[in-house]
């Protein structure tokens, strides 16, 4: 039986891109990757990374508005989307996985904005450090993530805080149950878990497409390393100028972690708290984010390519 799909209309409706290709990372691990917008763009290109159980689709909002006059390159994490599953699972994969497709689609020097959702976020901060990062990496952008004590800190389900409620959330984000089709029951669970009371129908059917369209087996292997994340020393280490955004009702990484981010990376540029919105920040509110990129584009479009 063939697995959901992303819509394939509407503004969720992911665009074609100009190209595709795949990078290879260190382990051997294959990439899929899609390059949007004008191949001559004068300003820095944006990358950018999704978050678990997703895939590029996610950013369709984003890449449709971006590519106009940006150089958009967006790939599946592994075992997400287009990119086979891989035995190796883990925070080192993530960096390796992201400097591979920086080196397969950047110039040497040249410069990028790097977006990352959840488990894309985690990405940046685990290749805070890594030489492809440090040379391409001009501003980042971190929405709904955190760096460590995820289930703990996780509100999915309505009880205190406490070891009830942390083993109950680890045993049901590690699920391996299958998610079955995107029914108005399957929705409305999404919704809860992910989304802001206000989210609209066509914003909760696009991100259960994408959700129950990641395989089972690769949802539950990423759970259990976002189980025992900890990638605080990453944060300290993600010197390039930082914005965070986070939806005050996320119950899969709560605003405190944002707050955290704020107060402990070396050159954060502002915390845009998103009142009433979920995890799924990207796709609840498009337009601030998108324009949050535009603006770390423009303020940051001065230091060019080998500088």
């Amino acid at each position: 039986m063939s697995r959901p799909t992303h819509v394939t209309s509407g503004p969720y409706a992911p665009p074609a891109p100009a190209r595709e290709l795949t990078a290879v990372s260190a382990d051997g691990a294959r990439l899929h990757v899609e390059v949007h917008g004008p191949a001559d763009a004068t300003v820095p290109t944006v990358v950018l990374a999704h978050g678990w159980t997703c895939s590029t689709a996610f950013w369709a909002a984003q890449i449709r508005d971006l590519a106009a006059d940006h150089r958009v390159i967006a790939y599946d994490q592994r075992g997400h989307g287009r990119s086979p599953a891989s035995d190796a699972c883990g925070t080192d994969a993530l960096a390796d996985d992201l400097e591979a497709v920086l080196a397969a689609t950047l110039r040497p020097g040249e410069k990028a904005v790097l977006v990352g959702h959840s488990m894309g976020g985690m990405t940046l901060m685990a290749a805070a450090t890594r030489p492809r990062f440090r040379e391409h990496a001009v501003a980042a952008l971190l929405c709904s993530t955190g760096s460590s004590r995820l289930v703990a800190e996780a509100r999915v389900l309505p009880l205190p805080a406490g070891r009830l409620r942390t083993g109950i959330t680890k045993r049901v984000l590690g699920s391996r149950a299958p998610l079955g089709p995107v029914t108005p029951v399957a929705r409305a669970i999404l919704k809860y878990a992910t989304m802001g009371p206000g989210s609209s129908p066509g914003m909760v059917e696009a991100c259960a497409r994408i959700v129950h369209a990641c395989p089972r087996a690769v949802r539950h292997a990423w759970s259990q390393v976002l189980d025992l994340l900890d990638l605080d020393h990453g944060v300290r280490e993600l010197t390039v100028p930082t914005a965070v955004v986070a939806g005050t009702a996320d119950r899969l990484t709560p605003l405190a972690h944002a707050r955290a981010l704020v107060a402990t990376l070396p050159n954060c540029v502002g915390l845009t708290e998103l009142t009433g919105l979920g995890h799924m920040t990207p796709v609840e509110a498009p337009d601030v984010v998108t324009g949050r990129i535009r603006e770390l584009v423009a303020d940051y479009a001065q230091i060019k390519e080998g500088a």
